[in-house]
């Protein structure tokens, strides 16, 4: 079980040891903190993010985690956003800072925070289903 910042608690019913990310077709970064730091301290999750990006694969990440793309690396000459907390830290490891909700670039998405999880998670939907089935989710949901 992991207890977020927020009070939420998740159980989980496997192990990062036990996942074939070969299975999956995106990891996505939730940010927020301590969330954030413990996400970048995990080893085997840091090799795997940077081997989606190296691969073209897909990564998105929300509120202060696009900071950890940004220390790896994986930033440099893209532009991205993050929360503002976290802003120098993507300037330091030159990524493209930007303001806007929602960058996607690439295999990258990234998103500022909690406000602006809708635009964010409507992203990855265009992503994969498309710009006229996210339009049509985000009209559904009274966000437009």
């Amino acid at each position: 079980e992991v207890t977020s910042s927020h009070e939420v608690t998740f159980r989980t019913d496997t192990t990062i040891g036990e996942l074939d990310f070969d299975q999956y077709d995106m990891i996505i970064l939730p940010g927020g903190i301590p969330g954030t730091p413990n996400l970048r301290a995990c080893s085997p999750l840091m090799e795997q993010v940077k081997a989606f990006c190296e691969k073209g694969r897909q990564v998105a990440a929300i509120c202060a985690a696009p900071s950890i793309l940004a220390e790896l690396g994986l930033l440099s000459g893209v532009r991205a956003t993050c929360n503002p907390s976290k802003d120098e830290v993507l300037k330091e490891n030159g990524a493209l800072l930007c303001k806007d909700k929602v960058v996607v670039s690439d295999n990258i998405i990234t998103s500022r925070g909690m406000g602006t999880a809708i635009p964010f998670g409507l992203a990855i939907v265009a992503h994969y289903l498309g710009e006229d089935k996210a339009r049509a989710l985000g009209e559904n949901i009274i966000y437009y």
